[in-house]
């Protein structure tokens, strides 16, 4: 009887330190397991390709209106909106980049004053596109190819009259793709700051485009050939829709961050044509932007633009008399306004 016990405790033990032996090789098992899930986790996160792109959008809405009843002081009712977008994309990667930028507004008023006409109060497209390759990893220069590309949306007016059919007309002074242009530019760039950057370009060649006919001739295009017998009566038509220039062109680009509520933005472009006046006439397009935020989702900001182009004819009634015709003159314009933002942030980039 002994001897049975002693067995059966002899089996009881056997079987404990089995089933002991028998955990921690399964415990090991099973440690190994994870060990080999955590690597292969690691290594397909290492294999995921780094994305070199960083990009932001800030858009903007802005709504005014007015209202009067029996108002002794007068005025109008009216209501005004305005709508913007200015969106950034960049690639870089090593010594290549890539930056991309595309400004669109528009804003339109429409007054009791004149019923059924709606004003336009800006208007504009402008889409930049610039690739670089740096000389060395550590400098500021690089070889660079830029693109860009100016035009509008909608029929501009001025002189608004009123027919006896109580419908309010306009002198049409522009549209879309009258006047456009375009230009792509071989240089260099130097970027000796984050907020200053200088483009400069001695071989560059663009279009002006007037799909209009009757604008034509105000945008500086050149007359079709005299003895051609497509030559028509109506004067528009004898004037081309494109014009090529050949020049060099200087873009300076800066930005200040005065602190996180106000910030400041310029660009200057300069432009000379080769094949006319090489150097004594200039295009320039000066714009600045300025924005104020109040708040988290407010914003002031305030726009000017100064063109100078000695192709465009203006006409003046000041000086009508000594210049029937029209001459060349500074354009000036200024947009104040208060505006919803939202800004979509940046993507940072991954580790590489």
């Amino acid at each position: 009887m002994k001897a049975s016990y002693s067995l059966i405790i002899c089996a009881a033990a056997a079987l404990c330190l089995g089933g002991a032996a028998y955990a921690q090789d399964a415990q090991s098992a099973a440690a190994a397991a994870a060990q080999e899930l955590t690597k292969a986790a690691e290594v397909e996160k290492a294999a995921e390709k780094p994305n070199y792109w960083t990009s932001q959008a800030d858009f903007t809405f802005g709504l005014n209106q007015t209202s009067l009843w029996d108002w002794a002081a007068g005025g109008y009712n009216n209501l005004s909106l305005n709508t913007g977008l200015d969106a950034n994309a960049k690639y870089e990667k090593d010594l290549t980049t890539w930056t991309n930028r595309l400004q669109l507004q528009y804003g339109t008023l429409s007054s009791a004053d004149k019923k059924g006409l709606l004003q336009i109060t800006t208007d504009r497209i402008y889409a930049e596109s610039k690739w670089g390759y740096k000389t060395s990893k550590d400098s500021k220069w690089s070889y660079s190819a830029a693109f860009d590309f100016r035009s509008q949306f909608s029929n501009g007016y001025s002189k608004y009259q009123q027919g006896d059919d109580g419908l309010w007309t306009g002198t049409l002074k522009s549209g879309f793709m009258a006047p456009a242009y375009t230009n792509l530019g071989l240089g260099m760039d130097w970027a000796p700051a984050k907020w200053l950057n200088i483009n400069i370009a001695p071989l560059t060649g663009g279009f002006t485009i007037v799909r209009i006919e009757e604008l034509r001739k105000t945008y500086g295009m050149q007359l079709r050939d005299p003895s051609s017998s497509s030559m028509s009566t109506v004067e528009g038509e004898n004037y081309r829709s494109t014009r090529f220039q050949f020049g060099a062109q200087l873009k300076v680009d800066a930005k200040f961050v005065i602190n996180e509520v106000f910030n400041y933005g310029t660009q200057l472009v300069l432009f000379t044509d080769y094949l006319n006046d090489p150097f004594k006439k200039y295009r320039v397009n000066w714009d600045n932007k300025v924005t104020w935020a109040v708040g988290k989702y407010f914003k002031i900001g305030l726009d000017t633009w100064l063109i100078y182009d000695p192709n465009v004819i203006i006409k003046n009634d000041k000086d009508i008399a000594q210049y029937p015709d029209g001459r060349n003159r500074v354009q000036f314009k200024e947009f104040t306004s208060f505006n919803f933002a939202y800004t979509l942030k940046p993507r940072r980039l991954r580790d590489k």
